[in-house]
């Protein structure tokens, strides 16, 4: 009996791990993601001082969660009413590559140029944007900026 205890557990523990793994994506759904990544992490970076509309634009595109470390990591530049306090432009500089995939997620890096914008000063940065995004409707959990330190970083 305690081996057919443990027999039928074992069975069950096994079958709840392979029903928890999602299956690879098919060259399609990958292919969706990237055109949507393209165009939505690209929109994200694009917006102007003071116009707290043309930040906002880019929630919907965002998990709630992937929304606020977004919005995490523009604390100290966003004024009172949660307007961006400069303007920021990225222009990609290659393909958007895809680094891995994991349960329906997709780790894409696009190389490029951010140009930041505060009244009359400018920088323009050699950047690297890593976006995971999946899930039906396609939605990004991370959008990161690295900057690129020397040639070839960006590669």
């Amino acid at each position: 009996m305690r081996y057919c205890l443990l027999t039928l557990f074992c069975a069950l523990g096994t079958g709840v791990l392979l029903t928890a793994q999602t299956p690879p994506l098919n060259k399609r759904d990958q292919d969706a993601i990237v055109a949507f990544v393209n165009k939505a992490a690209v929109g994200a970076l694009n917006f102007r001082q003071g116009d707290l509309a043309s930040l906002t634009h880019a929630r919907p595109d965002f998990t709630p969660e992937g929304w606020a470390d977004f919005l995490k990591h523009m604390q100290g530049f966003l004024d009172e009413k949660g307007a961006p306090t400069f303007t920021s432009s990225f222009v990609p500089s290659g393909d958007a590559v895809i680094v891995d995939e994991k349960n329906g997620t997709v780790h894409i890096r696009i190389p490029g140029t951010l140009k930041q914008t505060h009244d009359q000063s400018n920088a323009t940065y050699r950047v690297r944007i890593q976006v995971h995004a999946g899930g039906k409707p396609i939605k990004m959990t991370l959008l990161e900026q690295t900057m690129c330190v020397g040639p070839g970083a960006c590669q």
